[in-house]
């Protein structure tokens, strides 16, 4: 299962996201993301020109639960050239944006809200949602189950993979290896973890962002 290292914390990308990679460039984190708020427009065309130096799979989450604002950050993916573009509800002009690119769109099932985006909806509206995105041509689907409101949040999963054949990514409040295990059991092709490693909460007793993400690498392969 693919872990993604998300540059972020409390849903905004982390001031110091430059120094953070190279902090941890010899890890082996082959996937990086960030968002784009917390940092200005320069700080994030460099940020992805050292995450595409590194060879790493680039995404980019967007953070706005607001039309005008979510389509923003897809033109910004766009510039940027990331290869994956999550979140967002708004499928059809997304798409339109992305006409053209290599991008790969995994918006979100389910009804975010809030900054910190939480999820509202049933399992069944996970799984409408989830063939909808495919339906439309999205890669996938990004899935705040651990955020969820109304639902258990493995229940979600299980609704989103039996729904869809394409890429399921679990996005948020991921704090430990249960939940990993969990996440892989239930069917789910990733999962981000950002908050949770720059706190220090995966692994309270070590104090390095290294020693962070070092356990996290190690049960993501183990579950493959």
């Amino acid at each position: 299962m693919d872990f993604i290292f998300m540059l972020t914390r409390d849903d905004r990308t982390v001031t110091d996201c430059l120094e953070v990679v190279d902090a941890v460039a010899d890890l082996g984190v082959a996937h990086i993301g960030f968002k784009d708020v917390g940092v200005d427009r320069d700080t994030l065309v460099r940020l992805h020109a050292r995450l595409r130096g590194l060879g790493v799979t680039t995404y980019l989450e967007v953070v706005s639960t607001g039309r005008d604002q979510a389509l923003a950050s897809v033109r910004t993916a766009v510039e940027l050239g990331v290869d994956r573009l999550m979140g967002g509800t708004w499928i059809e002009e997304t798409l339109g944006l992305l006409r053209g690119t290599p991008i790969g769109y995994l918006p979100f099932a389910g009804e975010p809200s809030g900054h910190p985006t939480r999820l509202a909806g049933s399992p069944e509206r996970v799984a409408a949602d989830c063939r909808a995105a495919e339906a439309a041509g999205c890669a996938g689907v990004d899935l705040l189950a651990y955020r969820a409101t109304d639902a258990d949040p493995l229940d979600l999963v299980r609704a989103a993979r039996a729904a869809t054949t394409g890429h399921l990514v679990v996005a948020g409040s991921i704090t430990g290896d249960d939940q990993i295990r969990a996440l892989a059991a239930a069917g789910a092709d990733a999962f981000t973890i950002g908050s949770a490693a720059f706190d220090g909460s995966l692994r309270p007793r070590a104090g390095t962002l290294r020693s962070q993400l070092a356990p996290v690498l190690a049960t993501a392969a183990e579950v493959s």
